[in-house]
């Protein structure tokens, strides 16, 4: 679709200023405009125009929904919207491949299951097989069709029933559950790395090296420190190819992994924008991978304190890597290529080795869960891999 922004008008502004107002994010009272075109001046309605008060209303919904502020509807902004307009019984909630369903009234049927006991996913939104599985298992139940498709009756049923389930978050419980099953040892971990952009997608070149060519070298510098470890690694992607973060997240949940590690650099039209942040799944509906959580606090503070880059903090967020990722996802982004400061770290060789060394480090201070840990910084892949090392000789 069209980017719409600030300054544009037209009937595609008129729909997003009416999903706002029913969302409660804008009031009715703006006046129309005169605008002159080839054939004459013509009226413009109120509705169909993006000012201000629409670009605030914009900037709000993006901020409460996780997703980039900037004012301008795009893709992204334009899907949240309408999956933010969906309200449960307004339509028929099934599972199908062709044509899934995402939205509000899909987290809401979530939310309901979970109260209830029957849904230990993610609030997302998203009906998938889980959501298809856990609403059949709640109509068996209570003794109705048990076709996994939520209709009037239903929903009925859902209403007529009481909150079971208090005291936290199933699906943070049974993430932790599952990575303290899984024991300390990097060894036989299933991670998924994912370096950004690829094949035409080169990205920005500096220093004489492009944005692509940075993420690859240092996914193979984070993947061959991994398998030394033990660890089992794939890639998202080969060299040659850009996927869409729908099919990087298609082909990562074919390889059933413990984790994916996405790779990012960021820039900005001002030059003074500089530092890394990590991203985890989290949203407005109170949802958060809580293992992506943890994972994202470790890989900061380790980034940050081996390298000069600026702590930029964890954020939750609802992009479609991270929310369509059967596994716990985290996406760092690694820096400002359009900061010299940034920049020179970044086509560093040695300090892409360090920024791999902490990365690993931060996944094995993950499965430690907080036992045996040593101060932030310190641990260095030698002291790591002789640990593994030793540790594999003793079992075998």
């Amino acid at each position: 679709m069209h980017r719409l922004r600030h300054g544009d008008h037209g009937p595609a502004v008129a729909e997003i200023r009416g999903t706002l107002t029913k969302l409660g994010y804008l009031h009715h009272g703006t006046s129309g405009i005169r605008r002159e075109s080839a054939d004459g001046a013509h009226w413009v309605a109120p509705d169909a125009i993006f000012d201000h008060q629409l670009d605030s209303a914009v900037r709000a919904f993006q901020q409460q929904r996780g997703l980039l502020v900037d004012g301008i509807v795009g893709p992204a902004t334009y899907r949240s919207l309408r999956e933010a307009s969906y309200r449960l019984g307004a339509r028929t909630l099934i599972y199908q491949l062709s044509a899934p369903l995402y939205g509000d009234d899909v987290a809401a049927l979530q939310a309901k299951l979970q109260d209830l006991g029957f849904y230990a996913g993610r609030v997302d939104g998203f009906f998938g097989p889980q959501t298809h599985e856990s609403l059949s298992s709640f109509q068996r139940e209570i003794g109705i069709a048990a076709d996994g498709i939520c209709g009037p009756q239903t929903l009925r049923s859902l209403e007529l029933l009481g909150t079971r389930v208090t005291g936290g978050s199933p699906h943070a419980i049974s993430e932790e559950e599952l990575v303290r099953r899984k024991g300390p040892q990097l060894g036989g971990k299933r991670i998924v790395i994912d370096p950004g952009l690829g094949g035409p997608s080169t990205g920005n070149i500096v220093n004489g090296i492009s944005e692509a060519d940075i993420l690859w070298d240092l996914a193979m510098r984070l993947e061959g420190r991994m398998a030394a470890t033990g660890m089992e690694t794939f890639l998202s992607r080969p060299h040659n190819a850009d996927p869409t973060e729908a099919e990087r997240a298609l082909t990562s949940n074919a390889f059933d992994a413990d984790l994916m590690i996405s790779l990012r650099c960021d820039s900005n039209s001002s030059p003074s924008a500089n530092g890394v942040a990590s991203f985890h799944f989290g949203n407005s509906h109170g949802s958060v991978s809580m293992i992506g959580q943890v994972l994202t606090g470790f890989v900061q503070r380790e980034i940050v304190a081996r390298t000069p880059l600026r702590d930029c903090r964890t954020h939750g967020r609802t992009w479609e890597l991270l929310r369509l990722t059967n596994m716990p996802t985290v996406q760092i982004d690694l820096g400002y290529l359009s900061n010299a400061s940034d920049v020179a770290v970044l086509t560093n060789p040695r300090m892409r080795d360090t920024i791999a060394e902490a990365i690993l480090i931060s996944v094995k201070r993950l499965y430690l869960l907080g036992q045996d840990d040593q101060p932030t910084g310190t641990f260095t892949f030698a002291e790591l891999l002789a640990e593994e090392l030793s540790v594999a000789d003793r079992i075998s």
